[in-house]
């Protein structure tokens, strides 16, 4: 990748960062489901370090179709897909307050565009109270058209380094770009 490369997605990747935090921050969430990124998703990774303090931080543990959580502790292994994982764990956790959620697009009916493995939309569809779910993405990719399906998870707020969205209104830090791609 070229330095100029690296560093817009740097800068991409902090505003991003940024507005996450804002949003913790405003809903003061006290148990988080964070994800381990691929190359291509946000680097969540800075979060663990600042909200572990005084927030419980989980984060995916693959079984089978879907995914577990797992308190998010060192070393971590490299597991499927190329994912870092913590090791198992016989915990069992009933309720989170809010999950961070990497997406690949999001359709009109706010729904998540994922990699189509499914393990979110089985994990969410799991749970018995959904939490406070946040996409987000590197580079907007949006459509207006509805083209997931009614299991796929449902966003409550969508963030880019273009655009905030909550569902239902728009944040006014708003930008109007209607394409998918990558900025460099």
């Amino acid at each position: 990748m070229r330095k100029a490369e690296r560093n817009g997605k740097f800068r991409r990747n902090r505003i991003v960062l940024r507005r996450v935090e804002s949003i913790i921050r405003k809903y003061n969430p006290k148990a988080i489901l964070l994800y381990l990124p691929m190359g291509h998703e946000v680097d969540v990774r800075p979060l663990f370090r600042r909200l572990r303090r005084d927030r419980k931080i989980y984060v995916p543990f693959m079984e089978g179709e879907s995914f577990k959580l797992v308190q998010y502790r060192l070393p971590l292994q490299r597991k499927r897909f190329g994912i870092y994982e913590p090791m198992n764990s016989h915990f069992y956790l009933s309720e989170i307050d809010m999950a961070i959620v990497p997406v690949v697009g999001v359709d009109g009916r706010f729904r998540r565009i994922g990699f189509g493995k499914g393990m979110y939309d089985r994990f969410f569809g799991s749970l018995r109270r959904k939490p406070l779910t946040v996409f987000v993405q590197l580079a907007k990719c949006y459509t207006k058209e509805k083209i997931t399906d009614d299991f796929d998870v449902m966003a409550d707020i969508y963030i880019t380094p273009e655009d905030i969205i909550v569902r239902g209104k728009r944040h006014v830090d708003r930008v109007d770009n209607r394409r998918c791609g990558s900025h460099g």
